[in-house]
């Protein structure tokens, strides 16, 4: 039994130092991804911006729109909107907002739109000519600046908008009738 005390001995307390080892490696090669062998890469935007912005004209002619539209910066890096422009859809044409009763003197059916929007409470701009695409901002306002994901109270900013449609002489459901386009930027030292 003696000679069997000190290899099992060996063996057990060899058995343990592996058990308890613990091994470990590194890689400096780190993805943008998180994963290992590509090379360094700044933080990913990551910007949730509406899809669409629904809105309905009732039989006078007021036009109703959603009130919960909203761009959500989910980055962990701050950003802005650095642009917004509105380009009318095949079959529409933009016109100066304001007051519905501008358009009352237009012939029916003749697809004529006018919209303004807010962003974040920021001051309202509006489409001003009849142009078919037109800026409506071309640099970061008031209201278009987000925080990172980090701080919920400020990484969201609300989209408030209105229209003003030509009469219609029938209903028209899922029309695409302008095309807005939202770029959004870093809010970086440049500026």
């Amino acid at each position: 039994m003696k000679k069997f005390k000190k290899p099992a001995s060996l063996i057990l307390a060899l058995c343990l130092v592996f058990a308890l080892a613990v091994s470990a490696c590194a890689d400096n090669n780190i993805t943008a991804s998180g994963g290992s062998g590509g090379d360094p890469a700044g933080t990913a935007m990551n910007v949730t911006v509406p899809t669409s912005l629904p809105m309905t004209m009732s039989q006078d002619g007021d036009v109703l729109t959603a009130d919960n539209c909203r761009i959500t910066n989910n980055s962990y890096g701050a950003v802005r909107v650095a642009s917004v422009s509105i380009s009318a859809a095949e079959g529409w044409n933009l016109t100066a907002f304001g007051d519905k009763a501008s358009l009352a003197g237009e012939k029916v059916d003749s697809n004529k739109l006018g919209f303004a929007l807010s962003i974040g409470g920021g001051a309202q701009v509006a489409t001003s000519t009849d142009e078919a695409t037109q800026s409506l901002i071309t640099a970061p306002i008031e209201g278009c600046y987000m925080t990172g994901a980090g701080d919920s109270s400020r990484n969201s900013v609300a989209i408030d908008y209105n229209a003003i449609v030509t009469p219609l002489s029938s209903a028209v459901e899922g029309a695409n009738v302008a095309n807005v386009v939202f770029v959004i930027e870093w809010d970086d030292v440049t500026e």
